[in-house]
């Protein structure tokens, strides 16, 4: 069976690696450090640095496959891969709209996919044009780097507005503006697709946030009308092959109010398996993690078929305070009082905010499916029922 490198050490390659193991593939993990999520778990770890070329070329030799668990491996160093003829999946080409931001709008708009009002901004006078053009509804981004609420402001004035770009292009930061949309929730339309063009897409999903960060999805997004649902899904396959995306593609989305009912625009891309899809794991015959694997070698795709009408996921995300009582003890405690649950961990050390892990549960309706997976994580991270 053919080995599938993973660049990238973070608990989306972990989680990569629990699926190619079921399917009998040999992994490889080029990991910053033996202690990583991935690395506790992968049997064949190379430690170096996804920056440096020649660990690149080394940790990819033998390999049918190079992917990835997030996007910023430098696409210098992947276009020199691949004309070594390594196969890595997704390429730079479609990866660039994953790095870049304000590329990502320039494309998806060029594309006819609606975006957000957006405007790069290398001066405080670009900065104050945009302010008054949108009458303070503006969001700040820089254009790289960004994830779970980083890199992204929402300016209460235009003297903040103008203090913020002033510093930040003081440090040659690149940044751009789009309008802040009043949107009614987020949803999440994920596909996979392979170089050969198949492509399969799950069911929408609604995600919350916390503080920016994926809090909670619920699966499918409730009371989503099949119309807007297909829309999404059709968004998600025409950007997947217009931007000749190989691998597990998300398309976060928000959805706004018209004067004849709602639709949406999107808000980000992320190339690879994502918090979004975690759900996918319990909740479909084939999950995200499973698919992207079968997508980078270019294997048949499996089918995403719901296994219950609702699947809902809450992280696990560290609190202000460690508790006392073990994780065992607490995961313990969570699978004598809810067998249901299914916990999934990331090997992380406790760090306020920080995603050590999520729980999912199939049921059959939103409210007390979402009820248990929240009362299950919460407890993983208070060590209390109340």
């Amino acid at each position: 069976m053919p080995t599938v490198v993973v660049v990238g050490d973070g608990q989306l390659a972990r989680m990569m690696h629990t699926e190619a193991i079921e399917l009998g593939l040999h992994t490889r993990l080029l990991a910053g450090s033996e202690d990583s999520s991935a690395a506790q778990v992968f049997g064949d770890v190379r430690l170096g640095d996804y920056t440096n070329l020649e660990d690149l070329q080394e940790v990819s030799r033998g390999a049918a496959a190079v992917t990835f668990d997030h996007e910023h491996v430098p696409n210098e160093h992947l276009e020199q891969l691949i004309d070594a003829n390594v196969a890595v999946e997704p390429r730079p080409e479609a990866l660039i709209y994953a790095q870049d931001k304000l590329e990502q709008r320039r494309k998806l708009e060029s594309l006819g996919v609606p975006v957000p009002d957006y405007a790069p901004i290398d001066s405080v006078d670009a900065a104050k044009s945009f302010w008054e053009r949108h009458e303070h509804r503006v969001c700040l981004k820089t254009t790289r780097g960004g994830y779970d609420g980083k890199g992204v402001w929402f300016p209460d004035s235009l003297d903040e507005f103008v203090e913020l770009v002033d510093d930040m292009l003081g440090q040659d930061i690149v940044l751009y503006a789009e309008e802040k949309v009043d949107f009614v929730r987020e949803l999440s339309a994920m596909v996979a697709r392979t170089r050969s063009g198949e492509m399969r897409v799950w069911p929408v999903v609604e995600s919350r946030q916390t503080d920016g960060i994926c809090h909670v999805a619920i699966a499918p997004a409730p009371d989503l009308s099949t119309q807007l649902a297909r829309e999404c899904q059709n968004l998600a396959k025409l950007i997947a092959r217009k931007l000749d995306v190989t691998g597990v593609m998300a398309v976060e989305l928000f959805e706004y109010k018209t004067e004849t009912g709602t639709a949406v625009s999107v808000n980000e891309l992320a190339m690879r398996p994502h918090n979004t899809g975690h759900w996918t794991q319990d909740g479909c015959l084939t999950s995200q993690f499973e698919q992207h694997m079968r997508a980078v070698l270019d294997f048949p795709l499996g089918e995403t078929e719901m296994v219950a009408p609702v699947t809902v996921m809450v992280n696990v995300l560290g609190g202000e305070e460690d508790p006392e009582m073990p994780m065992e003890r607490r995961v313990k405690e969570v699978m004598l009082r809810y067998p249901e649950a299914k916990v999934h961990l990331y090997g992380k050390d406790w760090r306020p905010g920080r995603k050590i892990g999520h729980v999912n549960v199939t049921g059959y309706d939103v409210v007390s499916t979402r009820k248990l997976a929240a009362h299950a994580a919460q407890f993983l991270v208070t060590a209390s029922w109340t």
